[in-house]
C-alpha cells in the first residue's frame, strides 16, 4: 500500500560490541545496511533515519537526531515520530540485511487486521522484534507521550500488536549485526543471494 505509512529507522546507536564502528554503513553483500533496511521500505511516503549524517543515508531520506545522541531508541523513537506524517509508522533497526519488502508488507497486514494495536515481527524462539514492527501513528505518539521508561518493549508492549512469525531459513527477517561475527556471516550470506 503505497503512501500509506512512513518509516522510521533506528541507526544512532553506540555499537559498543562493533568497537564503536558506524554499523548501519557497515557492509553487507557489497551495500551498507543501512541500505538494505531502506530498500526493504521503499513503499513508505517518507524515510526518516534516526542517527547521526553519514555518507551511506538513502537519497532523499529525512536525518533527524535523537536528544542527547545515542540516548537509547525511545528517545530515537521520539525523535523520528516527529518527522512522520502518515497514519501508520514501520519501525526498524538499521541492521537488518535480509528484511525484504514482502516482510514488511505482512507487518502492514497484520497491522490492519489487528485494529488498532499494530504489529510485531517475532523471531523462531517466539520473541517479539520491537525494532521490527508496524504501528498506528497515533497509538505511538499518545504512548510516547505518557511513557517515561527506556524499554521499547514497555512503550509497545501495551499497545497489544499481533505477532508475525515468518519463516527464518537461511536468511531470517530478523538477523541483526550486533558484533563483528555477526556482520561477517551476514556477508557470507548476502554475497550469493543478493548479487
Amino acid at each position: 500500500m503505497p503512501g500509506t505509512y512512513d518509516a522510521v529507522l533506528l541507526a544512532g546507536g553506540r555499537a559498543r560490541r562493533l568497537g564503536g564502528a558506524d554499523k548501519p554503513g557497515a557492509a553487507v553483500g557489497g551495500r551498507p545496511l543501512l541500505a538494505w533496511v531502506a530498500a526493504a521500505v521503499a513503499g513508505a511516503a517518507r524515510l526518516v533515519v534516526v542517527g547521526p549524517p553519514r555518507a551511506a543515508d538513502p537519497p532523499g531520506a529525512i536525518v533527524v537526531r535523537e536528544d542527547p545522541p545515542g540516548s537509547g531508541p525511545v528517545p530515537a523513537l521520539r525523535a523520528g515520530l516527529a518527522e512522520v506524517r502518515a497514519p501508520r509508522t514501520v519501525l526498524l533497526a538499521a541492521d537488518l540485511p535480509f528484511l525484504r519488502p514482502a516482510h514488511v508488507a505482512a507487518l502492514l497486514d497484520a497491522a490492519g487486521a489487528a485494529g488498532s494495536g499494530g504489529a510485531v515481527l517475532v523471531d523462531e524462539d517466539g520473541r517479539e522484534q520491537w525494532l521490527a514492527g508496524c504501528w498506528p501513528t497515533a497509538d505511538l505518539r499518545a504512548a510516547l507521550a505518557s511513557y517515561e521508561g527506556g524499554s521499547l518493549r514497555g512503550l509497545l508492549g501495551p499497545l497489544g500488536p499481533a505477532r508475525v512469525a515468518l519463516p527464518a531459513g537461511e536468511r531470517p527477517p530478523w538477523y541483526d549485526c550486533d558484533t563483528p561475527g555477526a556482520l561477517l556471516h551476514a556477508d557470507r550470506l548476502a554475497v550469493p543471494y543478493d548479487r
